[in-house]
């Protein structure tokens, strides 16, 4: 049982799978730390100073606090600002990945076509054989 575990474990496709995982999260972190850090505060800029972090609608009569994360201690709350947040980040990670795809298929469109390799004699021959008694019939 453990020569077939050590077997499935280190086939190409479940180590390429784990090398995705691991480059995938910290491709997220990347690109979380672009929304957050960089696009999300230019964006609050432009629109005048907008924090989207501490969006957020009250949903008790006891909450009363002004920023996200104390009014989230306080009571029940939709904190759609972090929705819109995520929702970007979602968007930036299509796109990159979308990017990247189509870099990765026009790099294989530019590969030769691998030839055929030329069949034997004696199938050419019933090839030849099977054609000229279709053209008869």
């Amino acid at each position: 049982m453990w020569d077939e575990f050590r077997k499935f474990a280190v086939k190409g496709n479940v180590v390429d799978l784990a090398i995705g995982v691991i480059i995938g999260a910290a491709f997220g972190g990347i690109v979380t730390s672009i929304v957050n850090d960089i696009f999300m505060p230019l964006v609050g800029w432009i629109l005048g100073d907008l924090d989207f972090s501490n969006y957020f609608l009250r949903l008790g009569k006891t909450v009363t606090a002004t920023s996200y994360e104390e009014a989230k201690k306080q009571g029940a709350v939709l904190g759609y600002g972090k929705f819109i947040t995520v929702a970007v980040n979602f968007l930036i990670v299509a796109w990159v990945l979308f990017l990247v795809v189509k870099g990765i298929n026009r790099m294989r469109a530019k590969e030769e076509p691998q030839k055929t390799p030329e069949a034997p004699a004696d199938v050419k021959l019933l090839t030849e054989i099977r054609d000229l008694l279709a053209k008869r019939a």
